[in-house]
């Protein structure tokens, strides 16, 4: 089975440009989208109804054309859920909570700290009640596959410029310290697991500076699995050729 996940900023714009139509033909048996600053009333039937595909999606109830997510899956899911069930987390249409036969699926674009203090005090309660969500499901006997923009790097290698970016959101200590204590709970960063010292390795630049030419990134979108799935993944890659968006997708193939 090949998952991929993308923040294509803005679902109706990769549709404009042709991307839509380019990333399904990568055959992904699940297409995970984030930022897609739509509703489903707003999108083409071909975006909303793609062939041989079953449509998710979850939009901001705050704002329009903000945040945004959606999954395409090729078998019907067993049960889908918007959101973790605390509202003052869920009102920007963040996460889709998919139940699959061997797995369950988190499509999440965890906020942006920029903005100010409440925007940072916002994400950083957005992950302490992510994380208490997951771990609830897991208890509960669900292998768990955790895809989006978690807007966070994690390590020093996993953007261009860790001195220069140390005291800005995205690379803050307490945000690092959250993606520590998410592994320590026993969840995968599965490409760095199978590439422990790749160096270059980005999903987003900047585009105002043109960043993606020169590969000034961050490594900010994710694959996270229980370890329980471990011996059932085959690959995880970053599709750094695929266009479209500021973000490029990323791959996981489970047996």
């Amino acid at each position: 089975m090949h998952i991929i996940s993308w923040n294509v900023n803005g679902l109706r714009a990769i549709h404009k440009k042709g991307n839509f139509a380019d990333i399904l033909k990568k055959d992904a048996d699940i297409l995970c989208f984030q930022e897609t600053k739509a509703e489903a009333e707003q999108l083409a039937e071909e975006v909303l109804n793609p062939q041989g595909y079953f449509s998710y999606f979850a939009h901001s109830k705050t704002r329009k054309g903000y945040s945004g997510v959606a999954v395409y899956s090729k078998i019907k899911a067993e049960k889908v859920e918007e959101g973790m069930g605390v509202p003052e987390m869920d009102q920007e249409g963040r996460l889709l909570v998919v139940y699959c036969k061997d797995f369950v699926l988190l499509n999440c674009y965890f906020p942006n700290g920029g903005g100010g203090p409440e925007r940072l005090a916002f994400k950083l309660d957005f992950y302490d009640h992510f994380l208490v969500f997951i771990e609830k499901l897991h208890k509960q006997g669900n292998k768990i596959i955790i895809c989006g923009d978690v807007n966070t790097a994690h390590e020093a290698i996993d953007l261009a410029r860790p001195k220069q970016n140390e005291n800005n959101t995205g690379f803050l200590p307490e945000e690092r310290a959250w993606i520590d204590e998410l592994v320590n709970h026993g969840y995968v960063d599965i490409f760095r697991h199978i590439n422990p010292l790749k160096k270059d390795a980005y999903t987003y630049w900047d585009i105002k500076t043109a960043a993606r030419e020169r590969n000034v990134g961050w490594r900010i979108d994710y694959f996270f699995i229980s370890s329980d799935l471990l011996p059932r993944v085959k690959q995880a890659t970053i599709l750094s050729e695929f266009f479209g968006s500021d973000h490029c997708p990323i791959l996981l193939e489970v047996k």
